[in-house]
C-alpha cells in the first residue's frame, strides 16, 4: 500500500467532482466527507467511493447539483425530497436547516426521501455536535440483511447513529451496522481480493462464506442475530416507510450497472438542543463524570484500555493527519484512472520518513 498526504487527497476530490459539473459547496462537502472517513479508519465509505459516485453522475443515475426542497410540516418537523442527488450533499443540507429548526424549537427530525449513499452517518452527527446539539441518524440501503430465518437479503445494512458532544473535540459519536459488518467493508474486500471473517456472511444458499464475492450475492449476518434483523427492520420503517423513500428490496443498488431506476434511498436523523433540556455546562460536567467512571470500570485481563465510541475515531484521524491515508493497489489504480479521465494528476505517494513534515495537522 502507498501513502498519500490527506490535504491532496481532498482537493484530487474536489478537482474531480468540480470538472463533472459539481459547485465548489457540494464538492467541498463530499470530498470532507470521503477524507475524513479515511482518516477515522471507516476506509470503506472513503475515498474509495469517488469512482463509483463519478461513473453514476457520468450516466446520470445520480444529480450533480440536485435541488433539494425542504419542507417545514411542523414546528419541529422536517421533510426532505433529495432530488436524487448523493447523499453527503442531501444530508448536509438537511442537517442545516435542520440545525437552526432544533436552536429554535428544542428539536427537529427530519425525514429525507428520494436520495443515495451518504458515507458515514457519523459525519452528520459530528455536524450537530459541532453545534452543542444530540443527533441520532439512521438510513437504509440496498438490499443486504436476510430476515431473521430467511437466506436472501431483503433489508439494507441499515446504520443507526448518536453523536453526543462532550465539550471537548472528542464527542461520543456511535456509528454502527444493524449488520455484523458494514456491507461497505465486503465490497472493499471484494476490491482488494481479501478474505473476510466466516462469521460475517452466508453465501445464496445460506451458508457461511469468507469469499466477499459469494456474500454479496447471499446475504450478510445480521448484528446480535434476531435483534439485529429486528433494528434493521425499524431503521427500514423510519427511513423508508416515514420518509416516504423506497424500503427493503425496493431500494436500488448504486453498483449495479443494469439498475435503471434512482435509488431513492431514505435518511432520518433526530436533532435535540441540549440547553433546552438542562444548562449546557452541567450536561458537560455530567456526561464527563460518566465517561471518566465508565473507563475506570476494572478492566479484563487482556484489557489495555476502556474507550468510549469516538476515542478512537479521533486518535486515528490524528495519527493518519501524521502518517498519511494508506490505499490499496485497487483502490489507486481506480482513482488513477479517473483521474486520467478529467487530466487531474493523482497526488504523488509521500515517504513516513518525511510525512511529519509534509503533511497538515
Amino acid at each position: 500500500m502507498n501513502t498519500y498526504n490527506e490535504s491532496e487527497l481532498k482537493q484530487f476530490c474536489e478537482k474531480v467532482l468540480e470538472n463533472m459539473g459539481m459547485c465548489k459547496d457540494y464538492s467541498e462537502v463530499v470530498a470532507d466527507s470521503l477524507i475524513k472517513a479515511n482518516l477515522e479508519g471507516t476506509d470503506s465509505h472513503g475515498i474509495s467511493r469517488l469512482p463509483i459516485y463519478a461513473k453514476r453522475f457520468m450516466d446520470k443515475r445520480i444529480k450533480v447539483n440536485p435541488d433539494v426542497k425542504i419542507t417545514k410540516k411542523a414546528p419541529s418537523v422536517l421533510q426532505v425530497d433529495g432530488d436524487n442527488g448523493l447523499g453527503h450533499i442531501v444530508s448536509w443540507k438537511a442537517i442545516k436547516e435542520g440545525i437552526d429548526t432544533a436552536k429554535e424549537t428544542g428539536t427537529a427530525a427530519i425525514g429525507i426521501r428520494n436520495s443515495n449513499h451518504f458515507g458515514t452517518a457519523s459525519y452528520f452527527c459530528q455536524m450537530a455536535c459541532e453545534e452543542n446539539l444530540a443527533c441520532v441518524g439512521f438510513t437504509n440501503s440496498p438490499p443486504g440483511i436476510a430476515p431473521w430465518g430467511g437466506k436472501e437479503a431483503f433489508f439494507g445494512t441499515n446504520p443507526i447513529a448518536f453523536g453526543f458532544p462532550t465539550g471537548n473535540d472528542q464527542p461520543v459519536i456511535i456509528d454502527l451496522s444493524t449488520s455484523i459488518a458494514a456491507r461497505g467493508k465486503i465490497i472493499l474486500a471484494a476490491k482488494q481480493g481479501t478474505e473476510i471473517p466466516d462469521d460475517w456472511a452466508i453465501d445464496e444458499n445460506g451458508y457461511p462464506t469468507k469469499d466477499p464475492a459469494a456474500a454479496l450475492n447471499g446475504s450478510v449476518l445480521p448484528l446480535g442475530g434476531a435483534k439485529g434483523a429486528a433494528l434493521a427492520l425499524a431503521v427500514e420503517i423510519l427511513t423508508g416507510v416515514l420518509s416516504g423513500a423506497a424500503f427493503g428490496p425496493h431500494v436500488k443498488n448504486l453498483y449495479d450497472d443494469n439498475e435503471t431506476e434512482n435509488a431513492n434511498v431514505g435518511h432520518f436523523f433526530l436533532l435535540l438542543d441540549i440547553e433546552k433540556f438542562m444548562d449546557l455546562s452541567l450536561f458537560f460536567s455530567a456526561i464527563q463524570n460518566l465517561l471518566k467512571e465508565m473507563k475506570e470500570v476494572p478492566k479484563k485481563p487482556d484489557a489495555r484500555e476502556i474507550r468510549y465510541p469516538g476515542e478512537r475515531r479521533k486518535r486515528e484521524s490524528d495519527g493518519r493527519l501524521l502518517t498519511g491515508i494508506k490505499l490499496s493497489g485497487n483502490v489507486e489504480q481506480d482513482l488513477k484512472e479517473l483521474g486520467d479521465k478529467f487530466n487531474i494528476p493523482f497526488p504523488e505517494t509521500i515517504s513516513l520518513d518525511n510525512s511529519s513534515k509534509s503533511l497538515s495537522i
